[in-house]
């Protein structure tokens, strides 16, 4: 017996990004108000991890939450 499983990956929730020269992909994921962050080389890697917050913020602020009127 073989088991097949289906992933159900939308492509309308992954967003490229550029913050201060570095390359991020954000797949982001509405039902949970949650987000994944994929570096593009190894020195977006670096500014990820030693600006995290700051990272966070701009995410949130321009592609989870809709901006306040």
């Amino acid at each position: 017996m073989m088991l097949f499983l289906k992933i159900n990956k939308s492509e309308d929730h992954i967003t490229k990004i550029t913050v201060n020269k570095h390359k991020f992909k954000i797949e982001i994921y509405p039902s949970l108000v949650t987000w994944e962050i994929f570096p593009h080389d190894y020195n977006a890697a670096l500014y990820a991890f030693s600006n995290k917050e700051k990272l966070n913020k701009i995410i949130k602020e321009k592609y989870v939450y809709e901006p306040k009127k």
